[in-house]
C-alpha cells in the first residue's frame, strides 16, 4: 500500500504541530480528519482563539473536531466512524487512552520534540538546553499507554548551539520532524517499519514549565544561568528583582568576574555584568516593569542614571 492510499487523522494543537500538518498536506497524504483543542481564551483581551492546527486545518476546508475529552465513549466512537488507517500526534495535549490508540489499524504514531528516551514530557525543548545538552531532535514513535514510552520509529538529529534559545530549537526542530513524520508514514504503508524499543533507565523527565522555574537565583553558577535564561527565550522568561521591580532578562552571555551574588560589576553599553556564585553574567537584553524587551545599549542611553556598578541585583519571585 502507497502512503497516499491511508486514511489519515492528525491531531495537534500548537504552531509545532501545524508545521507538520502543513507538510503532510503538501504531501498530498489523505488527511480525513484533523482533532485539535477546543477553543481557549487567549492574551492580554482573553479573546477565544482558535489553535494554530484549527486554522490551518479550516483554511484547506479539512473536517476539525475538538472534543474536551477522549476518554468518553462518544468521543470514542466518533473517531472510531471516520475508520482512518493512522492517527498522527503532535502536541496534542489530551491524553490518548488505550481505547483511541486501538482504533486506527495502523495504529497511532507521535513527533517528540527530543532524542527519546532522553526527554519525556511535556517540555523537552527548554529542558534540553537548560541540562546542557549538545544535541536534540525528534523522535517519530508509535504511541503507547505510557508517557513517550512507545517504540521508536525515526530520528531526526541537530545540534544545540551556544548561541540557541527555547525559539530557535523550537522552530529548527519544526522543520526537521514533518519530513521524519512523512518518512515514518511511507515505511508504515509499505510494511517496512523498524521499531526500536526505548531503554527506561536513560529516560529523563521533561517537566512542564512555570513561572516559578524561571526564577533567576545569582548564587548559581553563570553558565548554568546562560542555559536557563536561553532555554526559556520566549517563555517564560528568566527574571529576576531591580530596584525591587520585576526585571525579565531576555539575552545575557557568561564572562570572567567575582564579586557577591547579584552585585552588579560593571555598566556600560555592551550590558550589565554580575556577579554569579561562579563567574559573572553580562546581561545584554531586559525588559524593564511596564516596558519592552530592548538591547541594554538603548537602556543605557535612556536610563543612564538608573544603572551603577555596586547595586544589587535580587532573585526573582
Amino acid at each position: 500500500m502507497n502512503a497516499s492510499d491511508l486514511r489519515i487523522l492528525f491531531a495537534g494543537t500548537p504552531e509545532f504541530a501545524a508545521a507538520h500538518l502543513q507538510a503532510l498536506i503538501e504531501q498530498g497524504l489523505n488527511i480525513i480528519g484533523v482533532y485539535t483543542q477546543p477553543d481557549r481564551p487567549a492574551g492580554r483581551g482573553h479573546k477565544i482563539a482558535q489553535s494554530a492546527v484549527k486554522e490551518l486545518a479550516l483554511k484547506h476546508g479539512l473536517p476539525v473536531y475538538q472534543p474536551q475529552t477522549l476518554r468518553n465513549a462518544d468521543s470514542q466512537a466518533e473517531m472510531a466512524a471516520l475508520a482512518p488507517d493512522l492517527l498522527v500526534v503532535v502536541a496534542y495535549g489530551l491524553i490518548l487512552p488505550q481505547a483511541v490508540l486501538d482504533i486506527p489499524r495502523l495504529g497511532c504514531i507521535n513527533s517528540h520534540a527530543s532524542l527519546l528516551p532522553r526527554w519525556r514530557g511535556a517540555a523537552p525543548i527548554q529542558r534540553a538546553i537548560e541540562a546542557g545538552d549538545k544535541e536534540s531532535g525528534v523522535t517519530v514513535m508509535q504511541m503507547e499507554a505510557g508517557l513517550d514510552t512507545g517504540p521508536m520509529l525515526l530520528k531526526a538529529t541537530t545540534p544545540i548551539s551556544s548561541e540557541d534559545t527555547g525559539g530557535s530549537l523550537h522552530d529548527r526542530l519544526a522543520t526537521i520532524g514533518p519530513p521524519a513524520v512523512i518518512a515514518a508514514i511511507e515505511q508504515l504503508a509499505e510494511g517496512k517499519a523498524t521499531p526500536a524499543i526505548q531503554d527506561d533507565s536513560l529516560a529523563t523527565y521533561a517537566h512542564k514549565l512555570g513561572k516559578i522555574d524561571a526564577r533567576i537565583d545569582w548564587s548559581r553558577s553563570a553558565i548554568e544561568l546562560d542555559r536557563m535564561i536561553r532555554a526559556f527565550n520566549p517563555w517564560p522568561l528568566a527574571h529576576a528583582r531591580w530596584n525591587d521591580q520585576p526585571l525579565k532578562i531576555w539575552a545575557a552571555c557568561p564572562e570572567a568576574g567575582a564579586g557577591a551574588a547579584g552585585e552588579v560589576l560593571a555598566v556600560d553599553k555592551r550590558g550589565l555584568l554580575v556577579a554569579c556564585g561562579e563567574g559573572a553574567l553580562r546581561l545584554t537584553r531586559l525588559q524593564l516593569s511596564g516596558g519592552k524587551p530592548l538591547a541594554f545599549a538603548d537602556l543605557y542611553n535612556a536610563r543612564r542614571n538608573h544603572f551603577a556598578s555596586g547595586l544589587q541585583l535580587e532573585n526573582g519571585q
